[in-house]
């Protein structure tokens, strides 16, 4: 029973890791039938709301992302339920979405985790604020303070080259705004009282 407990806990980091290695199997073709675009959501190919926050710019871009995964999992993993993470995701992909195609109508396309991630670690990080403060006002308050810089200074430096192409700082921004927004969601259900 411990055993499926802890299988249980790796399953969304697993799936996210999946998707993004098959995807990344079938190179730049993968990547350009899979990105987040625009003008391809405009004309019904609406997969890609979803896909494009799995495809990479290549594979280096993707195993950074992946290692970034693995240390917000360590960091904030055993906040949620696996079905609380899959709400998480789920909103935080949304909000990103919604971000891109109402506030960014300029951007022509995007690829890449790291919107996920800042809303995975910020929605974990504001989940465990009452139960371990310190680390996770710290977690939050340094995922600010990189969304800040990033609004105004534009990407950390080192960051393009690392990932191999542009940084799409609002991504950053978006993805953390849907974390908090589902921490808030899944607080405000968990502590709403029964009815009688």
């Amino acid at each position: 029973m411990q055993i499926l407990r802890r299988i249980a806990h790796w399953q969304v980091p697993v799936i996210i890791t999946l998707l993004s290695i098959v995807i990344a199997v079938f190179g730049d073709v993968g990547r350009e039938i899979l990105r987040f675009e625009q003008s391809a959501i405009a004309s019904g190919e609406y997969w890609r709301l979803l896909s494009g926050h799995f495809a990479h710019l290549g594979n280096h871009h993707m195993w950074l992302n992946l290692a970034g995964l693995l240390l917000v999992w360590l960091l904030v993993g055993r906040n949620y339920t696996t079905r609380q993470w899959y709400v998480v995701a789920a909103i935080s992909i949304v909000i990103m979405d919604a971000g891109f195609w109402f506030l960014d109508a300029d951007m022509r396309w995007y690829v890449g985790l790291s919107g996920l991630l800042n809303g995975l670690l910020i929605g974990g990080a504001l989940r465990a604020i009452r139960t371990v403060p310190i680390e996770s006002s710290v977690i939050c308050g340094l995922v600010v303070g990189k969304i800040l810089y990033e609004q105004f200074y534009g990407p950390l430096p080192g960051s393009e080259s690392a990932s191999g192409g542009a940084v799409v700082v609002n991504a950053h921004l978006y993805g953390a705004a849907g974390g908090a927004l589902a921490a808030y969601i899944i607080w405000h259900r968990v502590r709403r009282p029964a009815s009688i």
